[in-house]
């Protein structure tokens, strides 16, 4: 699918979390509107999809806004939105809930660049990086930088072992480039969590979950049921995933296998295993 890049203003960067996602941080930030990445693996259940007032009726992957003065807007309110989280704890950022700040359009644009480097010189005090892309990489210096002045945290989702699913796309960025980057973040001294989220049907979990232990510190386990912030999994069974999970292994789509997956993570990982949104949030984690 052809994507249609536009470049637009912006009015506000930071936006207060609420409901699912206020459990995670008081700020998400998104560097761009819609997602180059929403025709691979990750966008196929991506419930934003179906959010009208971000798609405006385009199907989505098919466009992406680049919000052009996203730094110079975070530079003008950040002392501002500082006090008002302050008044109910930290001052944390989540970037990002809906695209992922290292789309390929990013090398050209550089907005996720600008904004690591703004928030160097105003820093949240945490920031969690999510993202489904080897590309991250290319900011470690940049996010070390920034973690010498912040708790920096990098989520790097890898939703299952396998590239090739029957009847769905190809991931974004490919599982051992994904694992590689997991491992030279790790290297340069920053905290890294791998995302599997959603959970999706893995061959060999065993072998997996000993893969992240090697390559990350932390790894969080979010099924679709319980994990979209919806009830029963309502806003991914809107979306095509469930059904071709469905296809590849009729368990996959039950907390059974899930819960499956999270006694094996923990024999590899024990006390470093989260569970949806509560692993996002880093509440198992040790400061």
């Amino acid at each position: 699918m052809a994507v249609e890049v536009s470049q637009t203003p912006v009015r506000s960067i930071l936006t207060r979390t609420s409901g699912f996602l206020r459990t995670v941080a008081s700020h998400s930030l998104q560097p761009y509107r819609g997602c180059s990445y929403g025709s691979a693996l990750c966008g196929v259940g991506c419930y934003v999809r179906h959010n009208g007032l971000l798609t405006r009726g385009r199907p989505w992957g098919s466009f992406l806004e680049v919000r052009v003065n996203a730094a110079q807007r975070y530079s003008e309110r950040v002392e501002a939105e500082r006090r008002w989280a302050h008044r109910q704890g930290l001052f944390s950022i989540f970037m990002s809930s809906s695209t992922d700040p290292f789309v390929p359009q990013e090398r050209k644009f550089r907005i996720t660049q600008s904004l690591l480097e703004a928030m160097a010189d105003a820093p949240p005090d945490e920031l969690i990086v999510q993202t489904h892309s080897h590309l991250v990489t290319e900011y470690s210096d940049l996010l070390v930088e920034l973690d010498s002045r912040c708790a920096v945290r990098v989520h790097l989702s890898i939703e299952s072992d396998r590239d090739k699913l029957p009847g769905l796309p190809p991931p974004a960025s490919t599982v051992a480039r994904r694992f590689a980057a997991a491992a030279a973040l790790r290297d340069a001294g920053l905290r890294v969590v791998i995302t599997v989220a959603p959970l999706l049907p893995i061959d060999e979990p065993d072998a997996f979950f000993a893969r992240i232990a090697d390559h990350a510190d932390a790894v969080v386990i979010d099924h679709f049921i319980g994990g979209d912030g919806s009830t029963g999994g309502a806003r991914t069974n809107r979306t095509a995933l469930p059904r071709a999970m469905a296809t590849i292994d009729p368990a996959s789509v039950t907390i059974a296998y899930r819960d499956r997956m999270i006694d094996l993570a923990r024999r590899h990982l024990p006390g470093h295993v989260g569970v949806n949104i509560d692993g996002f949030a880093g509440r198992f984690l040790s400061p």
